[in-house]
C-alpha cells in the first residue's frame, strides 16, 4: 500500500507552477505559496513557458528561493508540468496554476489528507473565484452523452439533476469530501508513486484534457482520486472564462476553441477508439441545428449566433484534419 516516506525526501512537498505571460498574478501566486509554507519544507519550481512579459526575470529578481526552469518554446500545460515533475524531490507533488492562490492552511491540509489516505493517488480542493463563488472542482469522466448534455445547456438548466448535473457534479454537496473521477489541474496534490506507475502527463495534449487523461491512468493504476472541500484555492481563470459571453470570435478565442477540439478528439481516440468520430459529429450536429434555428431570423443577435456556429463547424473539421481524427498531436506550440 502506497504511503508517504518523508525520511527519503528533503521536502514535505514540491509546488510546481507553470507560467506563460502571467507576471502579475504569478507574483501573487508565489506570495501565497510562501505564506502557506511556514513551518513546512516546501520546494517551489516555476516552469516558464517562453514568456515575453518579464515573468521569468521577475521570479529571478524577487524570489531567489524559487527554482526557475525556462523552456525555449511554449510546451503547453502538461509537458511543462512534466519538466517540473521530473526535477521535483518532495514527498508530494502539488500542481498550482499561476492564476491560483492558496488560502489559509491549504498546503498543510492537503498534506494531512494525503498522509491519511494512502490509496489516494491525486487529490483536489475547492476552487472559488475572488468573490468566493463556486467553480467546478470535481468532475466525472467525459462521455458522448455527458458532453451532449453540457453542450446543449441541459447541464446548466438542471444542475441539481443526478443525470444532467453529472459532469460537474453540481448535484453534490460541495462541503462533502468524495471519491471522484478527476479534478481540475488548477490545483492538485499528487503522490509520486502514483505517477511512477501511471506515467506523467501525456504530451500529446497541449491544453485541455491532460489532467482528465492523467487521472484516468492513475485510477487504472489502482489509486483513487479525491475531492477535499477544506482545501480552498482562489482561481482567477474560472472567473475570466465566465465573462466570455460574446458571440463573435476573436482570433485568440478561436485558437483556444481549436485547442479544446483537438484535445477532445485525441482523448476520445486514446480512450474510446472509434467514439472520436461520434464526438466530432455530435458537436457538428448541434452546431448545424443551431444554425438552422437562427439563420432565417432578421434579429442581429440571431444572425451573429449562426455565424459563430458556422465558424465552430469549420474549426471542428480543421481539428479533425490536424489530428488525423485524434490519432496524432500537431507539432507544438499549437
Amino acid at each position: 500500500m502506497p504511503t508517504r516516506d518523508a525520511d527519503n525526501s528533503p521536502y514535505d512537498a514540491s509546488v510546481i507552477i507553470v507560467s506563460f505571460n502571467t507576471c502579475d498574478v504569478l507574483r501573487q501566486c508565489l506570495e501565497s505559496v510562501i505564506r502557506e509554507s511556514v513551518e513546512l519544507r516546501v520546494e517551489i519550481l516555476v516552469v516558464d513557458n517562453h514568456s515575453s512579459d518579464g515573468s521569468a526575470e521577475m521570479v529571478e529578481r524577487e524570489f531567489p528561493q524559487v527554482c526557475l526552469l525556462r523552456s525555449e518554446v511554449n510546451l503547453g500545460f502538461g509537458a511543462a508540468n512534466n519538466l517540473g515533475l521530473q526535477q521535483a524531490r518532495g514527498a508530494y507533488f502539488i500542481l498550482l496554476n499561476s492564476d491560483a492562490f492558496l488560502q489559509q492552511g491549504a498546503l498543510r491540509t492537503a498534506i494531512k489528507h494525503m498522509d491519511a489516505t494512502p490509496k489516494c493517488g491525486l487529490g483536489g480542493g475547492r476552487l472559488v473565484g475572488r468573490d468566493g463563488s463556486w467553480q467546478p472542482s470535481a468532475r466525472s469522466f467525459h462521455s458522448i452523452p455527458g458532453d451532449f448534455v453540457v453542450l446543449t445547456g441541459l447541464a446548466a438548466k438542471f444542475p441539481h439533476s443526478r443525470v444532467f448535473g453529472d459532469f460537474d457534479r453540481t448535484w453534490a454537496d460541495v462541503n462533502e469530501a468524495a471519491f471522484v473521477d478527476w479534478v481540475p489541474g488548477a490545483f492538485c496534490i499528487i503522490r509520486p508513486s502514483a505517477t511512477g506507475r501511471s506515467g506523467l502527463f501525456d504530451p500529446a495534449f497541449f491544453l485541455y484534457y491532460e489532467e482528465v487523461d492523467l487521472c484516468r491512468r492513475i485510477k487504472l493504476a489502482g489509486y483513487t482520486i479525491w475531492y477535499w472541500p477544506d482545501i480552498v484555492v482562489i482561481h482567477i481563470g474560472g472567473e475570466s472564462s465566465r465573462q466570455l459571453k460574446t458571440l463573435e470570435f476573436s482570433s485568440q478565442s478561436a485558437q483556444v476553441v481549436m485547442w479544446r477540439m483537438r484535445s477532445t478528439l485525441i482523448y476520445y481516440r486514446k480512450h474510446h477508439g472509434w467514439q472520436a468520430y461520434l464526438a466530432k459529429w455530435m458537436e457538428i450536429s448541434l452546431y448545424v441545428a443551431t444554425i438552422l434555428r437562427n439563420s432565417l431570423s432578421r434579429d442581429p443577435l440571431r444572425q451573429q449566433r449562426w455565424r459563430r456556429y458556422r465558424k465552430l463547424i469549420s474549426l471542428m473539421n480543421q481539428a479533425w484534419k490536424d489530428t488525423l481524427g485524434g490519432r496524432v498531436s500537431p507539432p507544438r506550440p499549437w
